[in-house]
């Protein structure tokens, strides 16, 4: 692979798994950004850093998620935020899970919940976008049943 080049997989899935997710997700409030800030520039600086994405670390205002917060729910456990999912209209993104938290389950309980969320307003395919370089977001969608659709370069 070519470093300048970056490829990422649009997938969806079908077959909504009847596995029930066995989490509530709050809605995003203003009150969570730091938090979520931090969970977020964690789980992404490693691929933006490889990548060569700058900034390296998005987040840094609310403003630049503000217009985005509606569509963010966040998760809990003990009073601490352990990851957070975003659903636009029929689209799964910024599936996170604070780096401690990661390998125990969280990722698919959050992708099950956002799943059918989703699935509950509406019937068309639901589709997310994932990095060719995330090995391990691919081997979740993948797991739960969404397959690649297309393969897009985006630098």
């Amino acid at each position: 692979m070519n470093p300048t080049e970056i490829w990422a997989y649009e997938m969806d899935i079908e077959d909504i798994p009847t596995e029930s997710p066995s989490v509530n997700l709050l809605p995003f409030s203003n009150s969570f950004f730091d938090e979520y800030m931090n969970i977020y520039n964690e789980c992404f600086y490693p691929m933006r850093k490889a990548l060569d994405i700058e900034p390296y670390n998005w987040y840094s205002s609310y403003s630049q998620m503000e217009d985005k917060a509606k569509d963010i729910f966040v998760y809990f456990e003990d009073g601490e935020m352990i990851g957070s999912v975003a659903c636009y209209g029929n689209e799964i993104d910024d599936l996170i899970v604070r780096r401690a938290m990661q390998g125990k389950g969280y990722g698919k309980k959050l992708l099950l919940w956002a799943l059918n969320h989703i699935r509950e307003s509406n019937s068309d395919p639901i589709t997310l976008h994932v990095a060719e370089w995330n090995r391990g977001a691919l081997k979740l969608y993948e797991s739960v049943g969404f397959k690649v659709k297309s393969k897009e370069k985006v630098r």
